[in-house]
């Protein structure tokens, strides 16, 4: 290996560092400050548990963090059990109404997030529904959807055709046929879309504030209201989102770390 070729590396791996410092330099910033006894950022003190105690002892905060995670759940699980049996159509369809329904299936990909809520807005209040926990649970459903079905797509493409050919020769039924043949072999695509759709449910502000009841809370609507319109929150309690924000990236790092290395492992037994 020549000097070019080492030191064209470092710069790869000095770029790749820096632009993850830059990504995640306010999240470390956050993390450390949770830890600090001060309710300002850039202020000094000592070491504390104080902000992860005032989250934990907020009966308000904990009832917000039960609902985005309640809703994420829901709203991911009931997705990709549709984005799946919506990819599967579309696999198994005509060429013409696979990419119809393809084209109809990434509107709310392409469109900006707003305009997917203002029109949830509308068709609620055309067909008179009322703002409630299933129009809240609807309108994640839409933004979930398309990317369940963008992650299984691939999967069943992927597939081996001639073993769903088999087993309906061997006198399986389409039913038995699809549940021990076809999704067996697209289970990491519904497991990567159900995760997805989980993320993006909890990352979610705008349809939710468009289509939530009065009185129901998310993280993000929370967290909007509390350092945008002020609502009377103290310095203390928007301090103790810094552990939130802490406890979310560990979490998130985690189930990342030991998803990537369940996949080596993997590898590495083929």
């Amino acid at each position: 290996m020549n000097k070019k070729t080492i030191a064209l590396r470092c710069v790869k791996a000095a770029f790749i560092g820096l632009v993850l410092l830059l990504l995640y330099a306010p999240i470390l910033l956050l993390a450390v400050y949770s830890f600090i006894n001060t309710d300002v950022i850039g202020t000094g003190g000592g070491f504390t548990f104080d902000h992860y105690k005032d989250l934990f002892g907020d009966e308000q905060v904990m009832t917000m963090i039960g609902n985005t995670v309640g809703l994420a759940f829901a709203s991911a699980a009931l997705s990709t059990v549709l984005g799946t049996l919506g990819a599967i159509g579309m696999y198994y369809s005509k060429k013409r109404v696979k990419t119809a329904m393809g084209a109809v299936s990434r509107i709310p990909i392409i469109n900006a997030e707003i305009v997917t809520a203002l029109s949830l807005a509308i068709l609620f209040v055309t067909f008179g529904m009322p703002k409630s926990y299933f129009t809240l649970l609807m309108g994640h459903m839409v933004i979930c959807t398309p990317f369940v079905i963008l992650s299984v797509m691939p999967k069943l493409k992927q597939m081996d055709n001639s073993l769903y050919e088999a087993a309906l020769d061997l006198g399986a039924s389409p039913a038995q046929a699809l549940f021990k043949v076809i999704l067996p072999q697209i289970v990491p695509g519904i497991i990567s879309g159900f995760m997805l759709a989980i993320t993006l449910s909890l990352d979610d502000y705008i349809v939710t504030v468009y289509t939530r009841p009065t009185g129901f809370d998310t993280i993000s609507t929370y967290v909007f209201n509390a350092t945008i319109r002020g609502n009377a929150h103290t310095a203390e309690t928007l301090s103790s989102f810094w552990a939130l924000t802490t406890i979310i990236f560990l979490i998130i790092l985690i189930v990342a770390v030991s998803a990537n290395l369940a996949g080596r492992k993997k590898e590495a037994n083929k």
